[in-house]
């Protein structure tokens, strides 16, 4: 059973992180479809936003999941834990995929390498985010506290 810490106290900081991971990615998809928008869907061109290389599906969807990113960042409850740990996985899974097509006609998002490491940056930040974003009841995070300062060998005793 996968155990996640609860009411960590770098949970804000965590938080925002999320947060303007979500608003670059928005704010690179919207530039993104600006600058894509008379070309085709899956282009194969040499467009750079925020400099990362885009077309314009790549820069919808970086829309719609930098929008998904900041509602994660902004709900205070376990919502934005389960949006992190989603995101995170999707990115890291995405940038491997994507790398492994990186030079076939199968790269239909455009990416570069420079796209491919930004993107599993962002994973194992989101990943990060999500490990460390739980709340819960004050009584759990006691229980667990008290549960950490005592090694287990005296526990059992």
């Amino acid at each position: 059973m996968a155990h996640f810490p609860v009411n960590h106290p770098a949970r804000p900081l965590y938080r925002v992180l999320a947060g303007l991971i979500g608003l670059y990615i928005l704010a690179f998809g919207v530039y993104g479809v600006v600058l894509t928008w008379n070309r085709g869907l899956f282009g194969r061109g040499s467009d750079w936003a925020l400099g990362l290389r885009t077309n314009l599906a790549f820069s919808l969807v970086s829309v719609i999941f930098g929008a998904f990113l900041l509602i994660g960042a902004s709900r205070r409850g376990n919502l934005g834990h389960y949006m992190n740990l989603t995101a995170g996985v999707v990115f890291l899974f995405t940038g491997l995929l994507m790398m492994s097509v990186l030079q076939t006609t199968a790269n239909f998002l455009n990416f570069s390498m420079s796209t491919v490491i930004v993107s599993l940056l962002f994973g194992l930040v989101l990943l990060a985010t999500g490990l460390y974003d739980k709340v819960g009841p004050p009584e759990h995070a006691a229980a667990e506290h008290e549960r950490r300062r005592h090694p287990v060998a005296e526990r059992h005793r």
